[in-house]
C-alpha cells in the first residue's frame, strides 16, 4: 500500500487489509510506504489512528517509511492509492518497476476507473472517515477475490 507520506491513507490501508486477511485465515504480510520521506519514522497521523481505532484496528505501532525500488523484489502486489503516487513509484523504481505487480487500489473495486483515494491530510476528521470507508470496501473486495481463488485451488 503506497501513498505520498505514509501517514494517512496507506497506514489505514495496511491496517484494514491486514486485519481482514487475518480474519479470513490468510497468512499475508501487508505493509505500507510513501513516495516521499517527509515523515519517515513517524507514526500514522493522529486522525488515521483515531478512525482505525474506532473501527477496531490499532495502527499506532506502524512507522512511515519511503517506498524504494527494491520493494518490487520483495512484494507480490503493490497498490498505489492515487495516480500521482503511481507516477512517483515509476520514477523511484525506474527499471525495476513491474506493471504486472501494481495497480491503483480502487481499481480492485471499480476496474479501469483509475479512481484515487483522496488524501485527507488537509481536511477535518470527516475526510478520514470517508477514506476509511473507501479503503474498507476495496479491501473487502480484495479478500473476496483471493479467498475465492484460494478455495478453487484447495478444491483441485
Amino acid at each position: 500500500m503506497v501513498c505520498l507520506g505514509n501517514i494517512c491513507r496507506s497506514p489505514l490501508a495496511e491496517g484494514i487489509l491486514q486485519e481482514k486477511a487475518f480474519k479470513a485465515g490468510l497468512s499475508w504480510s501487508v505493509e505500507s510506504a510513501g513516495t516521499n520521506s517527509y515523515h519517515t519514522g513517524e507514526p500514522p497521523h493522529p486522525l488515521s489512528q483515531k478512525v482505525a481505532k474506532l473501527n477496531g484496528i490499532d495502527i499506532s505501532q506502524q512507522r512511515a517509511r519511503r517506498f524504494k525500488a527494491d520493494d518490487f523484489d520483495i512484494y507480490d502486489k503493490i497498490y498505489a492509492l492515487a495516480d500521482d503516487v503511481m507516477e512517483e513509484m515509476k520514477k523511484i523504481a525506474r527499471n525495476k518497476f513491474d506493471a504486472a505487480k501494481t495497480n491503483l487500489l480502487m481499481n480492485e473495486l471499480y476496474p479501469g476507473k483509475n479512481m484515487d483515494v483522496p488524501d485527507p491530510w488537509y481536511g477535518p476528521e470527516p475526510g478520514y472517515h470517508e477514506v476509511y470507508k473507501m479503503i474498507d470496501q476495496v479491501c473487502e473486495k480484495i479478500i473476496e477475490k483471493y479467498t475465492v481463488t484460494n478455495q478453487r485451488f484447495a478444491n483441485i
